[in-house]
């Protein structure tokens, strides 16, 4: 399944300088306001630890991550919702992104221009409004739309409903994210494409020596999170960038010198799939070890139909172990003469770090 996020944040927060560092791309970095005009891309490796244990026991031409595309959205500024800044066309790449990264300035210094002082909450807030009046005025033409076709017809008037209350939600300024919705209100919802519906990973770009986000800039991004049921990560965008440059050895002295025991896109990742409910499952055999991406609840014909449409409608029964189940064997036939290689059928609800083959 394809997962995208949108960086976002005022301009100038570090937002190319963490895509940069997360990807093999190297987006423009510059100290003055959009730097960044066109969105850039990236397809971005999801690392896994357990990809490496799977391929020490089985033999394999090819190893597959799974992936996220990233994309670096221009830096919004207040009055984007009215076009601002080119607002319109930034607001329009947010909009097919799966969630939102929204990276805040947390440190101090002149190395980035700025004016006003340091405010990570703020800074937020300016954002979310503008999030809020765009997809207002999306909502309110749908309420216009909809308004003399709901007079005569059950469903359009359940619909307009359903706009109605989300045009309530953000006449207050408030997110949509932050009211609860039936999985009908949001089906009735998705072909808007409302971007304060989609859930948010706040990223904290910190100085070099606060890279665990212990600093009052930081942890009030962790207050505001907390605050609105997301999540947050600290991470130091300079340190990042710097690392992606070096070679395996010199990273390795790098980061045992910095303190740093996992790199911000492994961290990162793990968010992002915590945010959207996702988990990860392996298929294994002598042309490809591969990791697929899932919703965490999925059952196993579901996650068949990841691989190709046909695998979900045909599907008969899955074999199926995990891979701590793999490293305390050895290998996949050694599995199987310790009984822990189970066949499952179509009720079966995929666990993370499952293996599995697919009989159709």
């Amino acid at each position: 399944m394809a997962v995208s996020c949108g960086i976002v944040g005022l301009p100038n927060v570090g937002k190319s300088t963490i895509f940069s560092a997360f990807s093999a791309a190297q987006a423009e970095v510059g100290n003055f306001p959009f730097c960044t005009i066109e969105p850039n891309m990236a397809v971005v490796e999801v690392p896994d630890e357990r990809l490496k244990v799977i391929h020490s026991h089985i033999e394999t031409d090819r190893v597959l991550p799974a992936v996220v595309q990233v994309v670096d959205i221009a830096g919004l500024v207040k009055g984007a919702s009215e076009g601002e800044g080119m607002g319109n066309q930034f607001l329009g790449n947010i909009k097919e992104c799966s969630a939102i990264m929204h990276v805040v300035r947390c440190f101090e210094g002149d190395k980035v221009l700025r004016e006003e002082p340091v405010d990570p909450v703020g800074d937020i807030e300016v954002i979310e409004l503008e999030l809020a009046l765009a997809d207002l005025a999306t909502v309110r033409r749908a309420c216009e739309r909809c308004a003399k076709k709901a007079r005569v017809d059950k469903d359009a008037a359940a619909e307009l409903a359903v706009y109605q209350k989300a045009e309530a939600i953000l006449e207050q300024g408030q997110q949509l994210r932050s009211a609860e919705w039936s999985k009908e209100e949001r089906q009735t919802l998705k072909p808007l494409c409302p971007l304060t519906i989609k859930p948010v990973l706040y990223v904290a770009n910190v100085a070099d020596d606060d890279l665990d986000g212990e600093s009052l800039h930081a942890q009030a991004v962790s207050e505001h999170a907390s605050e609105n049921g997301s999540e947050w990560i600290p991470i130091c965008g300079d340190i990042e960038h710097e690392l992606r440059r070096m070679d395996g050895e010199e990273k390795e002295m790098f980061m045992e010198e910095l303190g740093v025991k996992e790199l911000g896109l492994g961290r990162l990742s793990k968010a992002v799939y915590t945010l959207l409910g996702l988990q990860t499952y392996f298929t294994a055999g002598e042309i490809e070890i591969r990791a697929w991406t899932i919703h965490s609840g999925d059952t196993a014909p579901v996650a068949a139909g990841v691989i190709h449409t046909d695998f979900q409608q045909k599907f008969i029964r899955a074999q199926i172990y995990g891979v701590a189940d793999l490293a305390e064997h050895g290998s996949e036939a050694a599995v199987k003469a310790a009984g822990k290689l189970r066949t499952e059928g179509k009720d079966y609800v995929m666990r993370d770090g499952d293996i599995a083959h697919f009989l159709i």
